[in-house]
Order: C-alpha cells, then structure tokens, then sequence
C-alpha cells in the first residue's frame, strides 16, 4: 500500500540515494523511506528537494504539495500525463439537475455521518444537547434528499452544520481546552486549530486523488469555484469530515494527547498548530487512516469515493457516498 510523505519539520533537505528518498535535518538523517511507497509528498512550511527527487517523483507519477505551515496548498507539482479528457468532458455536461442530485447525496452522507458520531458520544456520556441535536439532524438528512434548489440545500446543510457544531462542543473534556463553535480564516483557538489542520490535510489528499484518476478538481457540484478554488474537492470532502477529523480531534483532546502549552502559538490574531504539534497530530491521523472501517481502511474509502464518482459521470443513476453505521 502506499504512503504519504510529511514533511512538517522547518529546513529538511530531501535527496534521492537509488531508491530511497532520505531526509535529512541539521546534517542528520532523520528519515528514510522506499521511493516506490510513496504517492503524495506533503511540504508544510520550508523543506528543499534536490532536482533530481522532483524529477524521479514526476516520472512515477508522485504529486508534491507545497503547504504554508497551517495546511493551506500553494501550489503542486504533477506529471503531464494526468489529465484525462473524457471526464473533464463529462464534468461539463453535467445538467444542473444532476449536480443537485450529487450535492444531495454528498450532504445527505455528510449529515448522517456526523449524527453517527454524535450518538456515539451520547452514549458515553448523555446531554440533552445531543440529543436535540442527534433529532434535528435526521430530519435534516431526509430533507436533503428532497431539496429542489442548490440554495435549499446549502441551508439545510448550514442548518445542520449549527446543531451538529453546538454539540461537538459538549463531547469536549479537557479542562484547558473549550470550544464554542466553529470558527477558521483564522482559527479562533486550539480546537478550531486541530480541525482546521485537519481538514487542509484530508483536503489536500483528496486532491491528489482526484488528480490522478484525471478530473477536473475545479468543476464541483456543491461548492461553487472561485478564487481556484478546487470545488469538487470540497465536495467529496463533506462526507469524511466528521468519521474522520472530528473524531480524531475528540480522541487527542479528551485522551489528552495533545498539549495546549507546548504545541500552540498565536500570531496574527488567530490560533496555529505549531511544528511539535504538527508532527503530533500527523502521527495521529496517520494511525487513523490506517483503521480499519467497512473491512478496509479510510485510505481506500477515500479513493473509493473518487471512483464512485468517476463512475457516476460515465452513468450518472445512482452515486455512493461513504456513510457509517
């Protein structure tokens, strides 16, 4: 199976030796893996690659990723092969029916997904948040398959973004760390910086995805493009937030495997993981990824996903969207 390779420590210097891509930090190896294994390199913040790594990562077909040190992506390196015309073609003939019936079933897994894992936190501990919650978002779920504008829709996904976020707030035990709602551009403190990170990070993989099976990432069904933003991936993003960040985000706050004093700063009126916390949080979602969910693990759902979608393009009938039970 292959692998990511994160780069979130400030001035490595990343070389090719035969097959291997070795990374070294201050004049010291700190890191070496089999080129092969590798699909998708992820540089946040500064890192340099010798010439002859990106020339070997593009003639296997490996996409780098230049990331500012919170995740945001500058810009990727991928090989001239990728593009593929028949489904950027079928992208474009999409009907505007049929993008609302993707934009349905994206929000529909979406809404459903975060109901799941707060049902989960319910039954661990009972608040009557939750529960009111847990109520209004399986009403919003059936509503979002009934929906007959995209505007209807975005408001029935912000409708259930609201309730769903005002009970995240209570699965929170930490007694240094609170959340009171989702805020981002930038992060308003420590929990808003885990899920934002998280979410650039699960953002950029999908793109990558989408990437080499050859769509256009720029021509989404939901999100609409502006200023390049690549909308399709915002879209196949929706399900996977909650079963993926979210619960991640839980598990190191309320585990304690995140520390407030040692792998935040703030700058810039928002709040930031920094690099200690940026190697612990990739470690931990790494592990993450690595679970097992429907017999395979959420490295496979996520390119799952991506063909299901491909396919729907080529027979556009019935869409699968990840759900959990």
């Amino acid at each position: 199976m292959t692998q990511t390779l994160y780069l979130s420590r400030q001035g490595c210097q990343v070389s090719l030796d035969a097959e291997y891509i070795t990374v070294f930090h201050q004049k010291k190896l700190i890191q070496q893996v089999q080129l092969p294994l590798i699909d998708l390199i992820l540089i946040f913040g500064y890192s340099q690659l010798t010439t002859q790594l990106i020339r070997a990562c593009l003639q296997r077909s490996i996409t780098i990723a230049y990331l500012s040190k919170s995740g945001y992506c500058y810009g990727r390196l991928l090989p001239l092969q990728r593009s593929h015309p028949t489904f950027m073609r079928l992208q474009a003939q999409l009907s505007d029916a049929q993008k609302l019936f993707a934009a349905q079933q994206l929000i529909h897994a979406k809404l459903r997904n975060s109901r799941v894992i707060l049902m989960r936190q319910q039954r661990r501990r009972p608040h009557p948040t939750l529960e009111l919650s847990i109520n209004c978002l399986d009403v919003l779920a059936k509503r979002s398959l009934e929906s007959h504008t995209l505007q209807t829709l975005q408001g029935i996904e912000g409708s259930g973004a609201r309730h769903y976020y005002d009970a995240l707030a209570e699965c929170f035990q930490h007694p240094q760390l609170s959340f009171q709602g989702r805020s981002r551009r930038p992060p308003g403190n420590e929990i808003n910086a885990l899920l934002s990170f998280g979410y650039q990070v699960l953002w950029n993989h999908l793109l990558g995805i989408v990437e080499n099976l050859g769509l256009d990432p720029y021509a989404g069904c939901l999100h609409q493009q502006h200023h390049n933003h690549a909308a399709l991936v915002s879209d196949l993003l929706e399900p996977f937030r909650a079963p993926i960040i979210d619960s991640l985000v839980l598990q190191l706050v309320n585990r304690r495997l995140i520390r407030p004093e040692d792998n935040f700063r703030f700058e810039a009126g928002g709040c930031f993981l920094n690099e200690h916390g940026r190697q612990r949080f990739l470690k931990h979602f790494i592990q993450r990824m690595e679970q097992q969910t429907q017999e395979e693990p959420f490295w496979h759902v996520l390119a799952r996903q991506v063909r299901a979608f491909c396919q729907w393009l080529r027979c556009p009938d019935h869409l699968w969207c990840y759900r959990i039970d």
